[in-house]
């Protein structure tokens, strides 16, 4: 099969649109299907590391389309209009397009999907209208125009995909059809208890504070300054890894705390597994990668009871949840668990014992399962329904323009047309009671692992 990915952003970027295309992109690769990565070019001077995922790598084509940086956040790029994106999707020859997170970059795909009559799989992963409200962007128009772009894209889409149950239950209530769940994977072994670095934590920790971190963007999105009171528990250090424009205030606010800036690769899982306690505060989230690799690093997690969390914690299970943009309930579920170091044992021992089957190979075999329900339909071949998992119930309880070359820039660098090879890698129960201040019924039990998906006659 040869799928063309269309999508808003890619490494060098670190977001969670970037890494699960990437992830995409590699398994793919390993099922012996045909990628080409379309996104928009990184700013001049970027480094693009480079992906090599074994000996006998194969190379997945990118093309990245000349771009500008959005005003306010440079760290992400706007695709400017360029016949290159039509001349990349229709030279590769697609069976089927996907859209990672479209909004301007994938509605444009979309068009070029359209014109070529080949079908579209939407994958919503950005509360975008949740952005332009909390950016307060035109008055409050702005989150109305959000979600009539996601709605004029996401209706034209063959099947839209949603990573978690409350996503899936927003776009169903905004008029977006054909909506089904796909959610993300987690890798178990990069993530582990195991990887927990003593003389670490120690240095962090040289007074044995009980280490409560957060790992992501520092915008204000992401509400990291909730994280205030719990900086001034005794007994508790915070540590911060990631960047972003909220770096310097959170700085101010939280003197206390240790801003380790942004961490990856095994350095990254280091530093989870040698956390004692995990906390995320945006209210915004679709799914939360960060939560996952938390509790697959085996800690106890804080979040908020709104978004893909709702899908992810159990409640007095795995962790607590608390109700969104409320400090002092994320200060007082921090002080209770900073206090009890068997109950975060048992939350942690939990949650990674929810998270262990959410590999990326089995959530990469579901997606595909997607594919092929929407190329049977798009041939006008019934289809079972198997992934028709309804949205009232929680997820995890079922089933010619020069090209930037390689990250230096619009029209520079080298590479045939102007695509970049990347390598890829070879083929081969819930509480009953509510968190405090919420009826029981807004919050989630947290999720098992995806019902086994049978594809090419395997279990996934």
């Amino acid at each position: 099969m040869r799928v063309a990915i269309v999508t808003e952003s890619f490494p060098p970027e670190v977001n969670g649109v970037a890494h699960s295309v990437l992830r995409t992109a590699e398994h793919l690769v390993r099922r012996g299907h045909q990628p080409l990565v379309v996104t928009p070019a990184p700013a001049r001077g970027a480094h693009c590391p480079p992906h090599s995922f074994g000996p006998d790598a194969g190379t997945v084509p990118v093309v990245r389309i000349p771009s500008l940086p959005l005003p306010g956040y440079p760290q992400v790029r706007i695709a400017l209009p360029s016949r290159q994106l039509a001349a990349a999707i229709s030279g590769h020859r697609p069976d089927l397009v996907h859209l990672a997170g479209p909004f301007v970059l994938g509605a444009r795909g979309m068009e070029v999907a359209r014109s070529l009559g080949v079908p579209a799989v939407a994958v919503y992963q950005t509360d975008l209208a949740g952005y332009a409200h909390a950016y307060r962007a035109g008055r409050g128009l702005g989150e109305a125009a959000a979600w009539h772009r996601i709605r004029t894209v996401h209706r034209a889409a063959a099947r839209t995909l949603a990573p978690s149950t409350p996503a899936a239950q927003d776009l169903t209530a905004h008029g977006v059809p054909r909506v089904r769940l796909w959610p993300r994977g987690v890798d178990s072994a990069r993530f582990h208890p195991g990887h927990r670095d003593e003389a670490l934590h120690r240095a962090l920790a040289p007074g044995g504070e009980v280490l409560v971190g957060y790992v992501g963007r520092l915008a204000p999105e992401k509400r990291v300054d909730l994280l205030a009171g719990a900086s001034a528990l005794p007994g508790v250090r915070v540590v911060v890894i990631g960047d972003g424009p909220s770096g310097p205030a959170l700085r101010a606010a939280m003197p206390g705390a240790v801003f380790l800036g942004r961490k990856t690769g095994a350095e990254l899982a280091r530093c989870f597994a040698s956390l004692d306690l995990f906390v995320h505060t945006g209210p915004l989230e679709t799914f939360c990668q960060t939560i996952q690799e938390a509790m697959a690093s085996g800690l106890p997690v804080v979040g908020p009871a709104a978004g893909g969390p709702l899908d992810l914690v159990g409640h007095h299970r795995t962790g607590l949840l608390v109700p969104p943009r409320d400090g002092r309930a994320v200060t007082a579920a921090v002080a209770a668990l900073a206090a009890d170091p068997e109950l975060r044992a048992a939350y942690g021992r939990a949650g990674r014992a929810d998270v262990t089957a959410r590999s990326w190979e089995s959530v990469g075999d579901l997606l595909l399962q997607h594919y092929a329900e929407v190329l049977a339909e798009h041939r006008g071949e019934g289809v079972d329904g198997g992934l028709g998992v309804g949205v009232g119930s929680r997820a995890g309880t079922g089933p010619a323009v020069g090209l930037a070359g390689p990250c230096d820039g619009p029209g520079t660098g080298p590479g045939p047309a102007g695509v970049e090879d990347v390598p890829a890698p070879p083929t081969g129960s819930p509480d009953p009671a509510g968190p405090a201040g919420l009826p029981a019924a807004t919050v989630g039990g947290g999720t098992a692992a995806p019902a086994p998906v049978i594809v090419e006659g395997q279990p996934a």
